[in-house]
């Protein structure tokens, strides 16, 4: 059964943005893939350090604490531009949730991945989010 589209809350392509197909989504998995984890480890250690810096046990230095949370809220800033620079965009920084732009039926979607899957298999409207994640092959193989 063909997926009937919510046109009014479909996207226009844009013509300065990168938009994959499903074949260059999975090629671009394993380098994504490196920095999602990058993205987990570093977003785990700020959260931590933001409790520290709230809740310094005795003997520990302030100053020092906000230096090492501000650098890795900047280490995680690159890795969300290295993200960026492949074209992708990161939705959930602790589960690793990366969306891929396409074009499907002249418009806008996103192919949707989750750490620990192995390629893409799910896709959703741009405004559905990942509550909206329907399987990929829903989809016209020949048009994404």
């Amino acid at each position: 059964m063909p997926i009937q589209p919510d046109y009014e809350t479909a996207s226009e392509p844009k013509s300065d943005r990168k938009y994959f197909s499903v074949a260059e989504a999975n090629r671009a998995l394993p380098y994504v893939r490196r920095i999602v984890e990058d993205v987990r480890q570093t977003y785990r250690e700020a959260v931590a350090l933001q409790e520290r810096v709230e809740r310094p046990m005795p003997g520990e230095d302030a100053d020092t604490l906000q230096d090492q949370y501000a650098a890795s809220i900047d280490q995680l800033n690159h890795f969300v531009d290295e993200l960026h620079q492949v074209g992708v965009e990161l939705k959930d920084y602790d589960l690793g949730l990366i969306d891929f732009p396409a074009l499907h039926e002249g418009r806008e979607v996103c192919l949707c991945w989750r750490r620990g899957e192995d390629t893409i298999v799910a896709w959703h409207e741009t405004a559905a989010g990942f509550a909206g994640r329907q399987d990929l092959t829903l989809l016209h193989p020949t048009k994404l």
